[in-house]
């Protein structure tokens, strides 16, 4: 933690300074009892005694007591169980003619000085690895009594010792990023790239086991200029890559294919030309890698293109004359023979179709009210309320199990909710997103007819335990399973659909399970709510979802985008691992899921975060790392969220490790804890 003594505690709750190298974040404190001082002078930072390289504004504000004859004393309240380093700063700020401020400093009964402060230039005295006395460390800064000035002090920092027994980054990778980050002249990546868990560089994502590997590198919208960087294909280990929506220039290195792992690379929104090299786009076609990038990075360069073109444009141009013509003969011929077999067949079709009742429709065709009765025997089985009304259990007249929406007459946004599933759903096909069988609009009655999913929803099976639901505890597999399929279903809304699609309500009761327990998202369809009052469609900006699961920034400026769903599928996460809901109840008060496993994330026991329903059936190391992307996609700021197609190579990775190490030993994160318990810290 660092303190800066009499910093203007109504400005920030912290503060960080364009000249501190150390990038610290600042904590402003004017203890009671203590009168604040300060100069808009310049101070020597430049010098050999600013070991610690303070910013100058730090320095140029401090505290001395109010009584002049009184000394600053304090008690820090600190985790019995670390060791700390506590640094005081100091740069007298008062120009006496013939006094100096001398100081001794006491911590833990450790005296050091006396020191002689020296006008406009910093002074800083350090006391290293002290232990807690009853969790407690005391320190007292005085004067001599030759002074005769009371003590000040400028700033003060403490450091938590942290033992770090994790093997350093594998070298390879370290040397392959080293030069990425010289390329790019990124001057955030500092110390080792993957280590300590939980603060890797930022956008880089590693799989930590012995040694650490880079598994995945955002760059994306990080102002990248020049080629893209060959040391790329060095980090062997690699699953995804963004570099989307830089100013990359040149072509793109074919030395990427090589890289035996990479399912995912997005290097759309360049200005890279030339082609797409072969050996990419052939692992493109195999399903093996998926390849982002912009529709005119063609696959072959345009004079080349050219110059073959004007070799074979006469056969070609005959070629497709003939075609056509034969098209046309062949329509007119079916055309006719159409004509006369409807003829034949009129009168009997007419007659049978009056008689055919519940009869199986094709897809995306309408239902009549009286079919809707008819498929839910009269509305007999409810099964749940969906966004805008209730949901019934039916069947076609072929047996096949159907749920059938409803739209309440008391739903204020139900006509316009009904619109934008109906017409979502005609062109939306997934296999991780509930298919759509047919729908009604007859009169007032408006009903979603929707493929049945014989496990009902997500909530169901992590909170709705009984014997009425007739659900059963998911395992750890079942449970990264769903969330690769629901990351998937997100992906292709967010990332396979022109225009994209937000969902903007995604809960795990918009999360549907088949009869294998797989996973298919539902309700996406309110993600678009279109006006009754013109013929035109027009996306509404009002704001919809769930409280917990709802975007922190749409709160504030209402702004909707894909990160909002990345968001909410981060809050789902946590709900997976943890078997807890959003909003978590104790003796106090209702705490949102995020609040509560923070501090357990800080203490490093897996134990503490995961259900304690699954026992040990998990593999810690899997855990850790679906905690880490759960918390990487609840960041509070959509920036510091990745992308879902991220989400899903993260996820795999998951699952494939806890199918390895099923039995592995339990390993613990720490992170670094920002919360202080200094007296009188405003």
């Amino acid at each position: 933690m660092s303190y800066d003594l009499s910093s203007d505690t109504r400005q920030s709750a912290s503060v960080r300074y364009k000249d501190d190298i150390e990038d610290r974040i600042w904590f402003p404190w004017q203890p009671s009892g203590s009168v604040p001082i300060n100069t808009s002078l310049d101070i020597d930072t430049q010098g050999s005694r600013n070991l610690y390289k303070l910013p100058v504004e730090v320095l140029r504000t401090a505290v001395r007591p109010f009584n002049v004859s009184n000394s600053l004393s304090y008690i820090s309240s600190l985790d019995s169980s670390y060791e700390y380093n506590f640094y005081f700063h100091f740069a007298e700020l008062e120009l006496f003619e013939d006094k100096q401020r001398e100081i001794s400093i006491t911590v833990n009964g450790i005296t050091q000085g006396p020191f002689t402060l020296e006008y406009l230039k910093p002074l800083s005295i350090s006391f290293q690895r002290l232990r807690t006395v009853e969790g407690n460390i005391p320190f007292n800064i005085s004067t001599t009594m030759e002074s005769g000035l009371p003590p000040i002090l400028n700033a003060l920092e403490y450091y938590q010792l942290k033992q770090f027994t994790d093997s350093a980054t594998d070298p390879s990778d370290v040397n392959a990023i080293m030069s990425i980050k010289h390329t790019y002249n990124r001057d955030d990546w500092q110390g080792d790239p993957c280590l300590p868990i939980g603060y890797s560089w930022s956008g880089l994502s590693c799989h930590f086991g012995c040694p650490p590997r880079i598994t995945s590198l955002n760059l994306s919208s990080s102002k990248l200029t020049g080629e893209i960087s060959p040391s790329l294909a060095h980090l062997l280990e690699l699953e995804s890559i963004d570099l989307s929506y830089n100013d990359l220039t040149g072509s793109v290195p074919d030395v990427l294919a090589t890289l035996p792992k990479l399912k995912s690379l997005n290097i759309s929104g360049n200005k890279l030309k030339g082609p797409i090299p072969q050996s990419l786009k052939d692992k493109s076609d195999h399903g093996s890698l998926l390849l982002s990038f912009d529709e005119n990075q063609t696959s072959c360069q345009r004079d080349h293109c050219e110059g073959n073109s004007k070799k074979f444009i006469v056969p070609v141009v005959v070629s497709i004359i003939a075609a056509v013509a034969l098209v046309i003969l062949l329509s007119v011929l079916f055309i006719f023979h159409r004509k006369r077999k409807r003829k034949q067949t009129e009168v009997v079709n007419n007659t049978t179709a009056s008689n055919k009742e519940g009869f199986l429709k094709s897809k995306n065709q309408p239902f009549t009210y009286s079919e809707i009765v008819t498929i839910t025997a009269n509305f007999e089985t409810g099964i749940g309320e969906g966004g805008f009304g209730k949901v019934f259990h039916g069947h076609l007249n072929d047996g096949t199990p159907v749920a059938v929406k409803l739209l309440s007459s008391s739903s204020k946004q139900g006509y316009k909710e009904f619109q934008a599933e109906a017409q979502s759903l005609m062109i939306v096909h997934h296999k991780n997103l509930v298919s759509l069988i047919g729908y009604c609009k007859e009169d007032d009655h408006m009903a979603l007819v929707y493929e049945f999913m014989s496990n009902g929803n997500l909530r169901q099976h992590l909170f709705c335990m009984d014997d009425a639901t007739n659900t059963t505890v998911l395992n750890w597999n079942q449970r990264l399973q769903i969330a690769v399929d629901a990351a998937q279903g997100l992906d292709y809304l967010h990332n396979g659909c022109k225009p994209p699609i937000v969902h903007r309500d995604l809960k795990p009761s918009n999360i549907l399970l088949t009869e294998n327990m797989r996973a298919k998202i539902a309700d996406f369809g309110l993600s678009r709510a279109f006006s009754t009052d013109t013929s035109t469609s027009s996306i509404s900006t009002t704001l919809a979802g769930t409280p917990g699961y709802i975007d922190p920034e749409l709160h504030a400026s209402g702004t909707l985008n894909k990160k909002s769903d990345v968001y909410s599928f981060g809050i789902i996460l946590f709900e997976l691992i943890t078997g807890l809901s959003v909003q978590i109840k104790n003796t106090e008060r209702i705490m949102h899921i995020v609040e509560w496993v923070t501090p357990m994330i800080e203490e490093g026991d897996i134990r503490k975060i995961i259900d304690p329903r699954l026992g040990n059936d998990f593999d810690v190391n899997a855990a850790w790392k679906a905690v880490e992307i759960a918390m990487w996609c609840a960041q509070r700021t959509s920036k510091q969220r990745p992308d879902i197609s991220q989400v899903i190579a993260e996820l795999k990775g998951c699952i494939g490790r806890n199918d390895e190490n099923v039995q592995s030993e339990m390993t613990s994160l720490e992170m670094a804890s920002y919360s202080y318990t200094l007296p009188e810290v405003r």
